[in-house]
């Protein structure tokens, strides 16, 4: 077995051990009778709403290709981020993990060159990054409008308060000392592009400049990103569309188990269950759904079954599915690279 194949293995199975363990404590017996009490008509619109987030987050992708000099089509775009929704769900770390991956299945599938494929694909991670911390913000002060924070909620409030002034602070930084950044990248890379490159016949080992001059080209197509307001500003309301969209899938999630409660919910607990997926499972699996049903019971009074219930229904729309979709389209544009 492929050493890769044979990690991911392993991850999947400690995430589901992990999964197992939490839903066993809970009560997996009455987590089963009550997702049985789920509205199938309900439960038949929930892949629509899931694809119509990886339709958002695809046309997102397709913006800012677009924006570093790589049009392509709408289909090719949302089957090349459902690809890099399979290359997340299955790595550690999330999208940290997916990154490199996806970046050369965007190369790969566009003919282009990988760190072209990585700034589009960092630039769509960052570009959806900051509309959830607005959506978990508004809804944190309907909250605090309507109803006394708990603790998990003025928890979740300090990490978005964090969040938001952190990531922009950072990435200004990371900008504007990009010159001592390339240079930094390009020494630390060069021994392990060289020692990726030694055994593969007809390759030759690149030199430190060689090296840099790929970091600049990814520092370049992310700075024509930034710099392109107009098609910025409509990768943010792509990006957006996705997060309602995800939000949507876990308040319908509650809603076909028969509890109506505050939209405002599911905008507040999915930004931050997302934060989850920087766990060494694969996509956050176990991790994700810890945390959601961990805010889910202070924000919409439900119990702790009905919460898992509500969850395992939404992973199933926004997880399972996309890793099996994507994943069939990950291997028609290059399954080797995983």
């Amino acid at each position: 077995m492929d050493l890769n194949v044979r990690a991911t293995a392993i991850g999947f199975l400690a995430a589901l051990a992990a999964l197992a363990v939490l839903l066993w404590v809970i009560g997996i017996d009455t987590i089963v009778r009550t997702m049985g009490m789920a509205d199938p008509a309900i439960l038949a619109l929930l892949p629509f709403v899931g694809a119509a987030w990886l339709v958002s987050w695809g046309l997102s992708l397709r913006v800012v290709l677009g924006v570093i000099g790589t049009p392509i089509s709408v289909t090719k775009s949302v089957l090349i981020y459902s690809a890099a929704t399979f290359a997340n769900n299955v790595t550690p770390f999330g999208q940290a993990g997916g990154e490199p991956i996806t970046a050369y299945l965007i190369a790969d599938a566009t003919d282009n060159q990988y760190e072209s494929g990585l700034a589009a694909i960092a630039s769509v991670d960052a570009l959806n990054f900051f509309p959830s911390l607005s959506l978990a913000g508004v809804a944190l002060a309907y909250f605090g409008a309507t109803a006394t924070l708990g603790r998990q909620l003025r928890v979740a409030g300090v990490a978005i308060a964090v969040l938001a002034l952190v990531v922009p602070l950072a990435g200004y930084a990371l900008w504007r000392f990009r010159l001592h950044v390339e240079g930094g990248l390009a020494r630390v890379l060069t021994p392990i592009a060289r020692g990726l490159a030694r055994p593969i016949p007809g390759r030759s080992a690149p030199d430190e400049a060689a090296v840099r001059v790929r970091i600049e080209g990814f520092f370049n197509a992310v700075g024509r990103v930034a710099e392109d307001r107009r098609r910025l500003v409509l990768a943010l309301g792509f990006a957006t569309i996705g997060w309602l969209a995800l939000s949507t899938s876990l308040w319908l999630s509650l809603y076909s188990l028969g509890f109506r409660v505050p939209f405002a919910a599911a905008l507040l607990v999915i930004p931050i269950g997302s934060l989850a997926s920087i766990t060494p499972f694969p996509g956050g699996l176990g991790g994700i759904e810890g945390v959601l049903i961990a805010l889910l019971v202070p924000t919409t009074g439900v119990d702790l079954a009905a919460a898992s219930a509500a969850v395992l229904i939404h992973r199933t729309v926004t997880y399972w599915l996309p890793t099996l979709f994507g994943g069939g389209v990950a291997a028609m544009y290059g399954f080797d690279a995983l």
